[in-house]
């Protein structure tokens, strides 16, 4: 059966996190930038495990507080987007933050479906940099190759930690590559073209 994507009612309500999560979120308030990323990665590393028995939906859906918890989704796509967020009106901004969350989820629940022995290495001494600390983690596989993956953080003003960018292979900045390629979108073709391959990305994700 082929996989629907998450409405946006659904959506807004898992980014919002609900009441039952109140102490989820007060914990993570309290919680260092390493914390933070060895957190998502056990939560990624049970996800693997129990992916086999679970539909795509099911991965997003268990994966959606999680990632929003940990993202700062809002800057995020805000940071995306770059300077032509400015020229944006508020209904089209929400529908991009809503959009870029969404595709955003949806690559873990479509990357993370199986597990054959791999594991995290989180770092405990955070790097720093001129943009916030960096933590850096490794997906080792079970031959041994190591895949870096390091998250660029920032202390919100409740003084959460969250990611606001991850370099692949270690160095990659993956929000300097949606930049890049979300202005030349939008130059092209405006907010109407961005949205249109943000929902493009999202449906082959879900029916992939």
């Amino acid at each position: 059966m082929q996989a629907m994507p998450v409405s946006r009612r659904a959506l807004v309500t898992m980014l919002a996190l609900p009441a039952a999560m109140g102490l989820r979120c007060a914990q993570a308030a309290d919680a260092g930038p390493v914390v933070v990323i060895q957190r998502f990665c056990d939560a990624l590393f049970a996800e693997m495990k129990d992916a086999q028995h679970l539909s795509f939906n099911q991965r997003y859906q268990r994966l959606a507080p999680t990632v929003a918890q940990t993202y700062n989704l809002a800057l995020m796509s805000r940071l995306a987007v770059g300077p032509g967020w400015a020229q944006l009106s508020p209904p089209q901004q929400q529908r991009l933050t809503d959009l870029f969350s969404t595709y955003t989820i949806s690559e873990y629940a479509s990357q993370f479906d199986g597990y054959s022995g791999e594991r995290f290495e989180v770092d405990p001494a955070p790097a720093t940099s001129a943009n916030g600390p960096i933590v850096k983690s490794s997906l080792i596989k079970s031959t041994g190759e190591k895949v870096a993956l390091n998250y660029l953080m920032r202390q919100g003003p409740d003084g959460t930690w969250q990611v606001i960018d991850v370099y692949l292979s270690g160095t990659i900045s993956q929000l300097a590559t949606r930049r890049s390629e979300f202005t030349s979108v939008l130059q092209q073709g405006g907010a109407d073209a961005l949205v249109k391959l943000l929902e493009q990305r999202t449906a082959v994700l879900h029916t992939g």
